[in-house]
C-alpha cells in the first residue's frame, strides 16, 4: 500500500429532502407532494384487515372475525367500514398519513421554548390526549421499561428487546428517531409494525384527535403524537413489555407521562441538546432524573461526579433505589459476541441485562423461567440469545455495498470492480463521535486484515449482496485479490447546525487524518458545508483557511472532485496556494454515492472505506441511497 494513500478524505454533503426540520429530513416521501384527500373528521375503531383490503373502497370485517382485542373499543363498535382511502391504493393511503405527520412539525428552531397555545403544559395535554383515546387506564396496565440517557438509550432498549422476546414475551418496542421509514419507531416482536396496521392505528388516533380539537388543546406536535400513536399501539397489540426510550431530556419529555414503570434505567449522560437540558452536566443529569418514579427500581451506568450526585440525589427524595451497573464482562457471553458493535456496548448491555432482570423478577417470572439459571455469575441462555441477536439500523452498523459493481455485464467483469464499504453510526454528540472513532478505527484494521469479516446474522437489502449486521460483515465472495486491496478511509460528515462541530470534528481527525481538494459548488446554499470543510481544514493543517473561503464562491464548479481526489498526498495541499485535497463539498447525497460508486468502478485495486457519522439522518438518507 503507498504510504500516500493512508489518509483518508472528508466529504461533506448536503441533503434536500422535503419535510425536515433545521435542514434535515423527516419523512422520506415521494418527490412529489401529496393532497390529503382523507376526511380527517372520521372516527373508526380498529377492525381486522389484510393487505389488500385498504386498496379497496369498501371492506366490512367483523371485530370477532380475527381481530384479538374486542375489549379495547366501546362495545357498539362491532363493525368497523374501512372507507377513508376513497379508492386510494396502499401506498397512496400511506403518503397521506405522512403528509398529515409533516403537517404536525413546528417550524421554529430548535431548542425555543415558546408553546405551542392553550392554556395546558405539555404533560398535561399528553395526558388529556391519552383521555381523548380511551388509553389512560390501559396505559397504566402496560408493564414498561423507560430508559432516558445522552448516548446508548436506543442500543440499550434494542438489547432489552431482544432479551424478552428471546425469554418468551411479545414485546413493543418504541424509539427515535427513525432511518428511512417512521415505522421504525414501532416494534412489534422485533418487527417494525406492518403497514397495514400503522394505517389502522393511526387515522384511529388522528381522527379522535382531530374532532376533540380546540384552541386550548390543539393537535399534538409530532413527536408527542407518536409517542401517543406508540401507546396505543402497544395497548391495541397487547404486548407484555413495553421498552420506552424518551425523546429528549426526561423530565419534560412526552413519554414521562408514564407513572409508575416497573424499572428505569439512565444509560450514560453527556453535553448534548444543552440549548433545552442546560449547559451543565448536572442540570443534564436532572432533566434525566425526572424519569424517576416513587420506589420504582432504577439502573445507571457509571457516570461523572457531578452527574452522579444529582442523579443519586433525586434517587434519595423519590426514595428510589438506584444502583450503578458495571459493564457486562465478556467473558459472561459464553464465547458469543454481542451483536453492536463497540467497546461503549458493554455498558449499555450491563444495563440491559439489568433491566432485564429485574422486569422478571417485579413480574414474576424470573423464577418460573429460570430457575436453573438463578446463579448470578451465570446469564440465562435466553438473556445471552437476545444480546448476540439484537439489531438495531445506524448503531456500528457496516455495509457492503455490491451496486458498485455493474449489474449488467458478466460476473467475470464484475469482479474487477472495486470495493466499497460504508461504516454508519449515528454519533453526534461528542463522547459518541469519540466512541464511533474508536470503533471504526478498528473496524477497518480488521477488514483490511482479512477479505472476510465475523458474520452474525443475515438482513436481505436490495443491491446489497452481503449478510450484514451491526459491526460485523461477510462477503459472499472473496478471493485472494481481496488482499491486493488499496485502502482508502473517506469520513462522510454532516451535522445539525445546533450542533457544535468545533467539538465534534477534532475526535474524527485522529482516527480519519485526511487528504486534500474541496469541489466547488455555487449552484445551492452550502454555506454550512463549506464551514465544516473550512473548520476541517483548519483542524489538519492548524491554521486559518481564508483561500478557501473565497475559492467556495467561484462560478461554474464542478459538482464532484476529481478522480485524483483519493490518491493526492496530503503533503500537496498547501493553504498558501489555495489547493486543498484534504476535503470536498458535494451538492447532493446521491451524487456524493453515485461518486464513490464509480471510483471504485474504474478502479478494481481500491477499496473504499466510508466513515458516515455526524447525524442519524444523514445515516438514514444514506441507507435509503444504497437501497435504491
Amino acid at each position: 500500500m503507498s504510504s500516500r494513500l493512508m489518509f483518508p478524505a472528508l466529504i461533506h454533503t448536503i441533503t434536500y429532502l422535503k419535510g425536515g426540520i433545521f435542514g434535515v429530513p423527516l419523512f422520506h416521501k415521494r418527490e412529489s407532494q401529496f393532497s390529503i384527500r382523507t376526511p380527517w373528521g372520521l372516527s373508526f375503531p380498529p377492525a381486522y384487515v389484510d393487505t389488500h383490503s385498504l386498496s379497496r373502497r369498501r371492506k366490512i370485517y367483523s371485530q370477532e372475525k380475527g381481530f384479538r382485542y374486542q375489549s379495547m373499543e366501546k362495545p357498539e363498535s362491532d363493525v368497523a367500514i374501512i372507507d377513508y382511502l376513497q379508492d386510494a391504493p396502499l401506498s397512496d393511503s400511506y403518503e397521506a398519513a405522512l403528509e398529515a405527520l409533516s403537517s404536525l412539525v413546528r417550524q421554529q428552531k430548535h431548542g425555543d421554548q415558546k408553546t405551542i397555545g392553550g392554556k395546558y403544559g405539555k404533560l398535561d395535554r399528553m395526558r388529556m390526549y391519552l383521555k381523548t383515546l380511551d388509553l389512560e387506564e390501559r396505559v397504566a396496565g402496560l408493564k414498561i421499561i423507560h430508559v432516558a440517557g445522552t448516548k446508548g438509550k436506543g442500543s440499550t432498549c434494542t438489547f432489552c428487546e431482544a432479551i424478552l422476546r428471546e425469554s418468551g414475551f411479545r414485546t413493543g418496542l418504541f424509539t427515535s428517531p427513525h432511518l428511512i421509514d417512521v415505522r421504525e419507531r414501532f416494534r412489534i416482536n422485533g418487527v417494525d409494525i406492518s403497514e397495514v396496521k400503522f394505517l389502522l392505528y393511526f387515522w384511529n388516533c388522528w381522527n379522535q384527535l382531530k374532532e376533540h380539537e380546540t384552541e386550548d388543546l390543539p393537535m399534538p406536535p409530532l413527536f408527542q403524537f407518536l409517542t401517543v400513536l406508540a401507546f396505543k399501539i402497544f395497548v391495541c397489540e397487547q404486548v407484555d413489555v413495553s421498552i420506552i426510550e424518551v425523546g429528549l431530556g426526561g423530565r419534560n419529555d412526552s413519554t414521562n407521562v408514564i407513572e409508575k414503570p416497573v424499572v428505569c434505567g439512565i444509560t450514560s449522560l453527556g453535553m448534548d441538546h444543552t440549548e433545552t437540558l442546560g449547559n451543565t452536566i448536572g442540570q443534564i443529569a436532572s432533566h434525566k432524573a425526572g424519569v424517576f418514579k416513587h420506589q420504582i427500581p432504577a439502573f445507571t451506568v457509571l457516570q461523572v461526579s457531578e452527574a452522579m450526585d444529582v442523579l443519586q440525589e433525586n434517587a434519595r427524595e423519590l426514595m428510589v433505589p438506584l444502583k450503578v451497573v458495571e459493564p457486562l464482562d465478556s467473558k459472561a457471553l459464553n464465547g458469543l459476541k454481542l451483536s453492536l458493535s463497540g467497546d461503549h456496548q458493554f455498558s449499555n448491555a450491563g444495563l440491559a441485562v439489568s433491566l432485564c432482570k429485574t422486569w422478571l423478577q417485579r413480574t414474576g417470572n424470573w423464577e418460573k423461567l429460570f430457575q436453573k439459571d438463578n446463579r448470578e455469575a451465570n446469564l440465562p441462555e435466553a438473556f445471552l440469545r437476545g444480546l448476540s441477536t439484537a439489531h438495531i439500523s445506524g448503531r456500528a452498523q457496516i455495509v457492503h455495498d455490491s451496486s458498485s459493481s455493474i449489474s449488467h455485464v458478466s460476473p467475470e467483469v464484475a469482479e474487477t470492480s472495486g470495493d466499497l464499504i460504508f461504516y454508519l453510526d449515528g454519533a453526534h454528540s461528542p463522547e459518541s463521535i469519540e466512541a464511533c472513532a474508536k470503533w471504526f478505527s478498528v473496524a477497518v484494521k480488521g477488514n483490511n486484515q482479512s477479505p472476510s469479516l465475523v458474520l452474525s446474522s443475515s438482513h436481505n437489502i436490495e443491491n446489497i449482496n452481503v449478510v450484514w449486521k451491526n459491526g460485523h460483515v461477510q462477503h459472499e465472495k472473496c478471493n485472494i485479490q481481496e488482499f491486493n486491496k488499496i485502502s482508502k478511509k473517506i469520513l462522510l460528515f454532516n451535522c445539525m447546525e445546533v450542533r457544535d462541530p468545533q467539538i465534534l470534528l477534532p475526535r474524527l481527525v485522529s482516527t480519519c487524518a485526511s487528504s486534500v481538494v474541496p469541489s466547488d459548488i455555487s449552484s445551492k446554499d452550502l454555506s454550512w458545508q463549506f464551514s465544516l470543510q473550512r473548520l476541517w481544514e483548519r483542524i489538519v493543517h492548524g491554521i486559518d483557511t481564508d483561500l478557501l473561503e473565497k475559492s467556495t464562491k467561484m462560478d461554474g464548479a464542478e459538482t464532484s472532485p476529481h478522480r485524483e481526489f483519493l490518491y493526492e498526498d496530503a503533503s500537496n495541499c498547501s493553504p498558501s496556494n489555495g489547493y486543498f485535497a484534504c476535503s470536498a463539498v458535494i451538492p447532493s447525497l446521491p451524487l456524493t454515492i453515485k461518486w464513490l460508486r464509480d471510483c471504485v468502478r474504474e478502479n478494481p485495486s481500491l477499496r473504499l472505506q466510508v466513515l458516515v457519522t455526524g447525524s442519524l439522518h444523514l445515516v438514514g438518507d444514506v441507507l435509503k441511497v444504497i437501497r435504491r
